[in-house]
């Protein structure tokens, strides 16, 4: 009994495995990237997303020197933070306030360098 058991677990195991990977290689053979889908915005969208981030870049940075204030991050780690949100949202301008999702990898080892 217990052998039947123990053989009808490890199938289970297997099969959800086998499962898992099917989708998984089915996931990776169909990335979704900007280029697929060109979206064009309105002069109106682009000035309200620009409002929408000059917002959150400004409670952002009021956030930063609040833990700066508070001893949390040293002074030149908040610039350096400021600077990099500031570049971010240079980018967006160009970028018609579109983001460009298909670079995160390469974003991520550039980042992991300037830490």
């Amino acid at each position: 009994m217990n052998k039947l058991r123990l053989s009808l677990i490890g199938t289970m195991l297997v099969v959800t495995c086998l499962l898992g990977m099917s989708v998984s290689l089915a996931a990776a053979e169909e990335p979704i990237t900007q280029s697929a889908t060109k979206v064009q915005l309105t002069e109106q969208q682009k000035n309200e997303l620009a409002n929408l981030h000059k917002d959150l870049l400004a409670k952002k940075e009021q956030l930063i020197t609040k833990y700066v204030e508070y001893g949390v991050i040293s002074e030149d780690k908040g610039m350096k933070m400021k600077s990099r949100m500031e570049e971010h949202y240079k980018k967006l301008e160009q970028n018609g306030f579109i983001p460009s999702c298909d670079k995160h990898k390469h974003k991520d080892k550039e980042h992991m360098k300037r830490d």
